[in-house]
């Protein structure tokens, strides 16, 4: 392995609950082993960031970030994926390949990186980041908030040299989860009806990987009408507010011929929206649920007849997507014009103006269904 010495960059840095980040000098060592040095290239701000943000049990400091793309500079001894100058997008949950879910072909569902996660590390339960003299942390084993970033090799995705770094850096997070909702978790049919609820990132995408999978009726549902406009250029064929609406489940059935939808995904989080999405749908149907619900939330659907009615409830992490398939067909798919991801981007910034995309989420009127992007030159 070349080039062993620590080194200097500059990142965003958590270093209180709730406030804003902080512009820093971090020291990055070499990768180990099975670890790759990236050069960040393009990063998006999503609101898990906040969440990390506004999480008292963050270990900080913390640099932030977990939508990146970049270059590959430095590889360790054992890894074998990648190599030096491959552009890849950055996985937030690296597999670990031989646990009882990885054989079985659910990666997403590796619980492997979970403790280093949590903990704020890389996979061996140590930190590559230094600040003041001091160990920083790590965000989902990426910190992509920084100009360089150590990873484990099985975060490193390769995707086409000609594919430009700053639509790639969100397929790591949204973009693949609402497409995997869609397409993997749900597994949409040609000329099903789809119903979709809550138009974040996660959502539009998954209205993109309803249209792409080739369903004919595609209802996006949502409390804002500028979303529900912009999801039309998606792939939405009807679009319900559900503030405006008595009875949503009784609006989607009208729209799909008195049965409800094949498909309903709730990207939303609240537990009264999934109840809303299963009652949606017809007999059966399947009802995926990508959003996280709270802890200690309570999803309640009808008992009576449930057993005649065939329909499936399903939760799904990530989008049931496998990064190293998945990642390079979205990859594909846009260089080929058929996936749109330039029109989510909603500003390109500065590091130094990352705290603009923070202060966004808290303004109910700011744009929600993409990403503010930051380009590093």
């Amino acid at each position: 392995m070349k080039g062993s010495n620590t080194m200097k960059m500059k990142a965003a840095v958590m270093t209180a609950v709730g406030k804003p980040l902080e512009i820093r000098e971090v020291e990055l060592d070499p990768p180990k082993s099975d670890e790759v040095m990236v050069k960040i290239l393009a990063t998006a701000v999503c609101h898990s960031d906040l969440n990390v943000l506004n999480d008292p049990t963050t270990p900080m400091p913390q640099v932030l970030g977990h939508e990146g793309a970049g270059e590959v500079v430095q590889v360790g001894d054992n890894v074998k994926t990648c190599k030096v100058g491959d552009k890849v997008v950055l996985s937030w949950d690296p597999a670990c390949g031989t646990c009882a879910f990885c054989r079985t072909g659910k990666t997403n569902l590796c619980e492997s990186a979970f403790g280093p996660m949590f903990g704020g590390t890389l996979m061996d339960g140590t930190s590559r980041l230094h600040m003041d003299g001091k160990p920083a942390y790590h965000m989902s084993l990426l910190s992509t908030f920084a100009e360089y970033t150590v990873v484990p090799e099985m975060s490193c995705v390769k995707v086409p040299d000609e594919m430009p770094m700053t639509p790639a850096c969100m397929i790591g997070c949204g973009v693949a989860t609402g497409f995997g909702a869609a397409v993997r978790a749900a597994k949409v049919t040609p000329g099903s009806s789809v119903a979709v609820f809550g138009l974040g990132g996660v959502g539009t995408n998954a209205i993109q990987g309803a249209r792409i999978a080739g369903a004919s009726i595609i209802i996006a549902c949502d409390i804002k009408d500028d979303n529900l406009e912009q999801a039309k250029q998606y792939g939405a064929t009807h679009v319900i507010n559900t503030l405006k609406v008595d009875d949503v489940p009784a609006a989607i059935k009208e729209l799909t011929e008195g049965l409800g939808v094949d498909f309903a995904i709730d990207c939303t989080g609240n537990t009264k929206v999934g109840r809303m999405a299963w009652m949606s749908g017809r007999k059966g149907s399947t009802t995926v649920v990508i959003g996280a619900y709270p802890e200690d939330g309570e999803l309640t659907i009808p008992a009576g007849s449930f057993h005649r009615v065939g329909k499936i409830l399903k939760g799904s992490f990530y989008g049931d997507i496998n990064p190293f398939n998945d990642f390079p067909i979205i990859a594909q798919m846009y260089l080929d014009g058929t996936y749109d991801l330039d029109s989510l981007i909603i500003e390109k910034i500065k590091l130094e103006d990352i705290n603009k995309a923070f202060d966004a989420f808290g303004d109910p009127d700011a744009n929600n269904m993409g990403r503010y992007i930051i380009e590093f030159k």
